[in-house]
């Protein structure tokens, strides 16, 4: 299968480095996360991997290949960098036949990724009459025209109404199903959560993880127990007895860090302590992307004092 292999990829404009000898493969069959913040060089890295720019040193292939050496290209990597791309002028469907002309695809393709990214009924409208999420539709037929065994997408879900998200979503994890190699780049934390197997996250143009999601969460934010009782002061006196702070909130309930909710259930029980609710709090993407990513944001806004 196809992967896309990223070696020691630098870029530098005027002295400044955009991608500081970046290394790392996105494999087929998952859906890979490409996060980062504003200015860490996630879409500077998509364009020198399709070719559009090129690197001051190291490389980027898809199959052991070059972007500029893949004859009739869309038929092995489909991506979607920018919603504007299409001609205004023409119809969608006018827009995808001139694709599939240049990479010797059957026309009839062109009808058939409408009707799968919902654009049927628009087809022969010009594209400038499009809304964002529209174009964003019609950016993935163009993306899924060749059936190609690499698809890259740059917030792909930018536009999109509730429906489209869902869609886009279950999307990704049908070409994830069927063996092909998928890199998303967003800005949305917890959209990503939902269909990302793996993650790639830069900072300042440098790689600061390539790891499975739920590791990428795990290893940075702290297991938290969750417990409700109607009696507080046992729950404090047990818990701390076995070195487990429990700290109150003001909704009502307690939480315990570092903790699993079976060694707080059982320590609760056995003391006669009475539970109303006991859950694992599991942390999020959000919060483990803040927790690495925190210090590598080029343009941050000022905490404002309460």
């Amino acid at each position: 299968m196809t992967s896309i292999d990223v070696h020691a990829l630098t870029k530098e404009y005027g002295g400044r480095r955009a991608v500081d000898q970046l290394t790392f493969t996105v494999r087929p069959g998952r859906v890979t996360g490409f996060l980062g913040p504003n200015g860490a060089g996630k879409s500077t890295t998509m364009r020198l991997v399709l070719g559009l720019d090129r690197p001051t040193s190291g490389s980027a292939t898809i199959g052991g290949r070059p972007y500029a050496t893949l004859r009739e290209p869309l038929r092995h990597v489909g991506a979607l960098l920018d919603a504007e791309a299409a001609h205004g002028s023409r119809t969608g469907r006018d827009h995808l036949r001139a694709l599939a002309v240049s990479n010797r695809i059957p026309q009839r393709r062109a009808d058939e990724v409408l009707e799968e990214t919902g654009l049927a009924l628009v087809a022969r409208r010009r594209v400038k009459t499009y809304s964002l999420g529209m174009r964003r539709r019609l950016g993935m037929a163009a993306a899924l025209l060749g059936d190609p065994e690499v698809v890259m997408l740059d917030e792909p879900s930018n536009g999109l109404d509730p429906e489209g998200i869902v869609w886009i979503r279950g999307l990704l994890r049908r070409l994830a199903g069927e063996g092909r190699t998928i890199l998303v780049s967003s800005h949305l934390m917890n959209e990503t959560a939902s269909f990302a197997d793996h993650l790639v996250v830069l900072g300042r143009g440098r790689l600061l993880a390539d790891t499975p999601m739920r590791e990428f969460i795990d290893a940075r934010v702290r297991p938290r127990v969750r417990i409700r009782t109607t009696d507080a002061t046992g729950l404090r006196t047990v818990l701390g007895r076995h070195g487990y702070d429990a700290v109150e909130h003001e909704e009502g309930h307690w939480s315990v860090d570092h903790a699993r909710v079976d060694d707080i259930g059982r320590l609760a029980s056995g003391a006669g302590v009475p539970i109303l609710e006991l859950a694992a709090e599991e942390g999020t993407l959000e919060q483990a992307y803040l927790e690495l990513t925190g210090s590598e944001a080029e343009y941050t806004a000022q905490r404002q004092e309460a």
